[in-house]
């Protein structure tokens, strides 16, 4: 079996999913503009410097969800599809999943955002197979059963996100060694999965990414690279 992976942000979109919903949720007035954005942005820093910790910023992410309920995260989910995500999906990403898909592979988008983020998206991509950060509803007697701000189970994040993977083929009554696989990724927080796959891609790749891949031969795709 052909397995192909694919990280979602700067990957498939070239912007940041989860970012991009939190700014949203500020012209929803469902938080503080100004609080917001600093808190945001220092979280997105710490991701790109590789120092974020994950569990600090799922709750700060869902805060507003929480506060709203799912029957209103959901409708602004919509919107933020079209508003947001639509006009930021490139043909050449819908592309290269559909080629895969074409070819056979299985493809899975891996991602370290969360599913209430991410799920829609992969829908719009055409895949139905989606690793994201899972998160905790909550299930107690009289309780909402809605998200309650911590993560359920691994976080499909750095590590974690070849720990994801291995269950996920452990489900299927696979292993490492009975596929094929590929993984698209950007970024440098991924190196653990790309190091585990048989055919890493470094796609849009952060400069230390593209430093490493150039060092070790890795294929390098600038999937959004300007004509």
């Amino acid at each position: 079996m052909k397995l192909v992976l694919f990280d979602l942000d700067h990957t498939l979109l070239p912007i940041d999913s989860d970012h991009a919903w939190g700014v949203f949720t500020t012209t929803l007035g469902w938080t503080d503009p100004v609080d917001f954005q600093r808190r945001n942005d220092a979280f997105y820093r710490q991701y790109q410097a590789g120092s974020l910790n994950l569990a600090d910023y799922v709750r700060f992410a869902t805060e507003a969800l929480k506060r709203q309920g799912a029957a209103k995260s959901a409708a602004a989910h919509q919107q933020f599809m079209h508003t947001v995500i639509e006009p930021a999906i490139r043909p050449e990403a819908l592309e290269l999943v559909r080629s895969h898909q074409q070819a056979g592979d299985l493809v899975v988008i891996v991602t370290a955002t969360n599913e209430f983020v991410t799920r829609p998206i992969a829908q719009r991509f055409g895949v139905a197979e989606l690793i994201a950060v899972e998160l905790e509803r909550d299930t107690s007697a009289g309780g909402s059963g809605w998200f309650t701000g911590e993560i359920a189970g691994v976080p499909s994040a750095r590590e974690g996100k070849v720990t994801r993977v291995a269950q996920w083929l452990q489900h299927r009554a696979l292993g490492w060694q009975d596929v094929q696989s590929t993984f698209y990724t950007d970024s440098i927080n991924d190196l653990s999965l790309m190091e585990t796959v048989h055919h890493p891609v470094a796609t849009n790749p952060d400069a230390p990414l593209r430093a490493i891949a150039q060092a070790r031969g890795w294929r390098i795709l600038d999937l959004f690279q300007a004509p």
